[in-house]
């Protein structure tokens, strides 16, 4: 390989990581803006309650509602993806999402229009569940096929880089609205403010993600004829790829825990924690803020040593540190529960979050690519975004909550952690071998040699 074509190849595969970043943080940041305000907004707006437990458990619900729409835009945008390319579905999935939550700004509220607001909230958050699941399929699958041999957990981090991003956008847009306004100011408009701003989401994301050139592997598979039901061969030959991605997906549960379950545990009165909303707002934009510089480190790693370590230790790792993290707040100890934290969502979890968006798509064909990927990650990830109202059930206010919802989460994390030790190494695969069972990985020398062409830095080896 000359060094003039692994240095344009390598700019390109820059050029479209950096789009995937870009867009998958702006939409995050909408998706997310929703599951801040659900944990300290929603129950007081949209679902007042004599029983404040009540409110709790109905606004989390909604949350989990969005995830409910996942396995369907899995099963539609992941079909379009695979038909239409993977640049359109990203553009597809950006518009969705942004007039959708924008739209969430501007709804009344259960004192101006009773049932019918909260009925709106849940409809808005069905098209966000369904916008947002053919996103990190289509970026990663985007990035994937782009990227050079050798390299391809490094550039392939990059879009969930990005969703972190997206996250810490989320929480510091409501930092500044949550310290400074009236707390009445604030429940009456102020949580409106960071939906509206999605507008901008919606331009920019456009803007961005127009000029990306489509995957060289779709434009070939384009020209042999592209599958006319790319979902149905994704079930018929990948399910059992399909079954392993959704139980490794039960790992969003450790997300639930460190900010949506978290939040409401740590703020709302029912709990009587009595962390100020502002002060716990801090905790998820540390976090993050950590792993957005953890994230391409651990994607590189599993460059050298697979995709399946990384992973399971995140897992176990995660699910452990989750009892500590939950009984630091139990004990009102703010500094205690920053630090766990960001051991546990910005550091071990990111064992698991740098490396899916890799060892997912690695897992199948181009041709049914996004559409395995889509749907089964998205229905792993509806299963554990339900957690959030079933903690709040089983553990409701003067309960252990950190061991019941710790032991939960430990469990759930042990089953994924088996998932990834199941599924066949990939990292060294040849991406037009990717999806067959019976190819050969590239022999660890020739790999490493290939690894070394790619990376800047070390040309003297080529």
């Amino acid at each position: 390989m000359t060094t003039v074509h692994v240095e344009a190849r390598t700019e390109q595969s820059r050029k479209v990581a950096a789009s995937g970043w870009i867009g998958s943080a702006l939409e995050f940041y909408d998706f997310f803006i929703y599951a801040t305000a659900a944990a300290l907004v929603f129950p007081q707006v949209f679902f007042p309650s004599t029983d404040p437990t009540i409110g709790i458990i109905q606004s989390l619900a909604t949350y989990g509602v969005g995830y409910v729409a996942r396995p369907i835009g899995g099963f539609v945008l992941g079909h379009y993806g695979d038909t239409h390319g993977r640049k359109q579905v990203l553009l597809v999935c950006m518009f969705l999402m942004g007039i959708s939550t924008m739209l969430v700004g501007l709804l009344p509220t259960y004192a101006q229009a009773g049932p019918l607001a909260p009925a709106l909230l849940v409809l808005l958050r069905l098209v966000q569940g369904f916008a947002v699941a053919g996103e990190i399929s289509g970026a990663s699958s985007m990035i994937l096929e782009h990227a050079p041999v050798g390299r391809r957990g490094f550039f392939a981090s990059f879009s969930l880089q990005g969703v972190q991003a997206g996250q810490i956008m989320a929480a510091a847009v409501f930092l500044p609205l949550a310290h400074y306004m009236p707390k009445a100011a604030f429940l009456s408009w102020g949580w409106r403010i960071p939906f509206l701003l999605s507008v901008v989401v919606i331009f920019a994301g456009y803007f961005i993600r127009r000029n990306v050139e489509e995957t060289p592997i779709f434009v070939a598979e384009g020209k042999k004829g592209v599958s006319r039901t790319p979902v149905l061969e994704a079930i018929r030959l990948c399910w059992p790829g399909m079954v392993r991605v959704m139980c490794v997906a039960l790992m969003n549960t450790v997300a639930v825990v460190a900010t949506i379950f978290g939040g409401a545990y740590a703020v709302q009165p029912a709990y009587g924690i009595g962390f100020h909303s502002d002060v716990y707002l801090w905790i998820p934009v540390l976090g993050n803020t950590v792993a957005v510089f953890v994230i391409p480190f651990v994607g590189t790693l599993s460059d050298r040593i697979g995709r399946r370590i990384p992973i399971m230790i995140g897992a176990l790792g995660s699910g452990l540190m989750s009892f500590g993290y939950l009984y630091a707040i139990s004990i009102h100890n703010v500094p205690l529960a920053i630090v766990a934290s960001i051991v546990m969502w910005g550091i071990i979890y990111q064992g698991y979050n740098a490396v899916f968006p890799s060892f997912y798509p690695e897992m199948f064909p181009a041709r049914m690519r996004v559409s395995a990927m889509a749907i089964s990650q998205n229905v792993g990830t509806m299963l554990s975004a339900l957690t959030p109202a079933l903690f709040a059930l089983l553990a409701p206010p003067g309960s252990n909550v950190p061991m019941i919802v710790g032991s939960i989460t430990l469990a759930i994390t042990i089953i994924a952690a088996i998932a990834a030790f199941s599924a066949r190494e990939t990292y060294r695969l040849r991406l037009e071998d990717l999806g067959d069972p019976h190819a050969k990985p590239i022999e660890l020398a020739e790999y490493r040699r290939l690894q070394a062409a790619n990376t800047p830095g070390k040309r003297s080896q080529r």
